[in-house]
């Protein structure tokens, strides 16, 4: 039996109730998003090491540091769940710093599009 209460599925727009974050329809498109990006805007090496256990192990290290908040939220004196780990550094720029925990950062969706953003416009 499983304890979770059913929620609406995290797809805006979608009224499925489920126990995790998406239904299964939304799950698998989520996945295909990923894959997409993976395939078209990553290079290899990158896409390596995202799906690598060091990458992962230092993800979850840095979700528990940070204590699951995004931290430019707490800087401007909100509390958001954080869902990103973020390079504040991209790996693009240094790969040597892909796993310095100086160079991580937990963010939320909204603070990791705006910086991503911001990244693009100035390079």
């Amino acid at each position: 039996m499983n304890s979770k209460p059913l929620r609406p599925c995290n797809k805006p727009g979608c009224g499925q109730l489920t126990r995790d974050g998406y239904c299964d329809q939304h799950k698998t498109a989520k996945v295909d998003n990923n894959r997409y990006y993976d395939k078209y805007h990553r290079s290899d090496r990158s896409k390596q090491f995202y799906h690598s256990a060091a990458w992962k192990r230092a993800r979850d290290l840095i979700r528990i540091r940070d204590n699951g908040l995004c931290i430019e939220c707490l800087n401007q004196k909100r509390i958001t769940v954080g869902t990103i780990v973020d390079h504040i550094i991209p790996i693009k720029q240094n790969w040597n710093k892909r796993l310095d925990e100086d160079n991580l950062q937990l963010l939320c969706q909204s603070c990791h599009n705006k910086k991503t953003g911001s990244e693009r416009k100035e390079g």
